[in-house]
Order: structure tokens, then C-alpha cells, then sequence
């Protein structure tokens, strides 16, 4: 699972990958991977941040015709290039337009595994100030993970402390899980 604007989203799996993987082929064999990369970024936030363009994304309600144009209405809108509205367009004539958050999540992860950029999947009870954000990248580098993307998510029942997961590996500080690893130490005790 990977977190992007305070929105959780499941692997897609090898649909998302490999729409993902074809993109990325297309944009480097056509010398636009790095305008790609931002506007899949856009694209990525754009789903986000606008609860109406993902009810057009997600329901199963609207023809499929009528749901790629507008779609690529809204693209063209936002000056999106070729390459990432032709990709939009495959989607939805795929019936896949309820997955194109995965595939850009997915195309985010294999840019940065391609750039040898790991990603550290960070949940804390508060936003992360600067200077929390540059101690904990330093504690990352010291820990051998040198060129590290932080993605942030607020979970408040942590109540304090961080979780983080680098690839398989979980690093958990949260009060939460010392609380309840006291509580279970107590009931061994009694």
C-alpha cells in the first residue's frame, strides 16, 4: 500500500504495473520521460484532490465513450501532453478508468526504482515539520538508504512517535505499539 495526499491506495498489481511499465518504455524510447514523469505526478495529485473527476474515474455508471472524453476533455483542459492522454485514453477504452490512480502510483514507483530512489513510507501521529522531515532523512542515510523519497501520512491513533517502512522492513516508535507491548508484557507478568 502507498499513501499520496492523505489517500491510501492498493497496490494494482500487474494491471497497474504493466500499464506503468509501457508508459515508461513509450517516454523514454520518445525522450519525454522526465515531462511524463511530472505530469504523472499532476495527474496523480489532480485524482486527489478533486472528489468530482474521481467519481467520473470510478463509476461504473457512465458509458465508457462518454467517460474517456471526458476524461480527455479535463486533461487537454490542464495541458497534459500526448503521451499521458493517449495512456488515459487506452485506460478508459480498457474499461480500466477506475484503476488509473494505481497505474500512476505505479508509474511513480518504477521511475523511482529506475533512479535508484527508495521510498520510506512514513505514518506519524502530526505532520512532520522541516526539521523533523531533514533528522529523519539523516537517520535514513545513516541507516544505508541513500537516496530516500519520504511519503508522509497523519494517523492520529499513533499518538505519537513514527512507523516507518522501507521496502519489507518496518521501524515502528509509535506510543501505540510501546503501549501495547507494555500491556502484553504485564499480562505475561501476572
Amino acid at each position: 500500500m502507498a499513501s499520496s495526499g492523505g489517500t491510501t491506495i492498493a497496490s494494482g498489481g500487474g494491471l497497474a504495473d504493466r500499464y506503468a511499465a509501457a508508459l515508461y518504455a513509450f517516454a523514454e524510447d520518445s525522450r519525454a520521460l522526465d515531462a511524463v514523469v511530472g505530469e504523472m505526478d499532476q495527474l496523480g495529485r489532480m485524482i486527489d484532490a478533486s472528489a468530482d473527476f474521481r467519481r467520473l474515474l470510478e463509476s461504473p455508471l457512465i458509458d465508457i465513450q462518454h467517460g474517456r472524453a471526458a476524461a480527455l476533455a479535463v486533461l487537454e483542459r490542464e495541458g497534459f501532453g500526448k503521451p499521458v492522454r493517449d495512456m488515459v485514453g487506452v485506460v478508459a477504452n480498457n474499461r480500466r478508468l477506475r484503476n488509473l490512480r494505481q497505474i500512476v502510483a505505479a508509474f511513480a514507483a518504477l521511475v523511482a526504482e529506475k533512479r535508484g530512489v527508495i521510498t520510506a513510507h512514513v505514518a506519524s501521529a502530526h505532520a512532520l515539520n522541516d526539521v523533523q522531515r531533514q533528522q529523519l532523512r539523516a537517520r535514513l542515510i545513516e541507516a544505508g538508504y541513500g537516496n530516500v523519497n519520504i511519503v508522509e501520512q497523519v494517523e492520529p491513533d499513533l499518538l505519537g512517535g513514527l512507523v516507518v517502512r522501507v521496502g519489507a522492513r518496518l521501524y515502528d516508535t509509535s506510543l501505540k505499539s510501546r503501549l501495547q507491548r507494555l500491556q502484553y508484557a504485564m499480562k505475561g507478568a501476572a
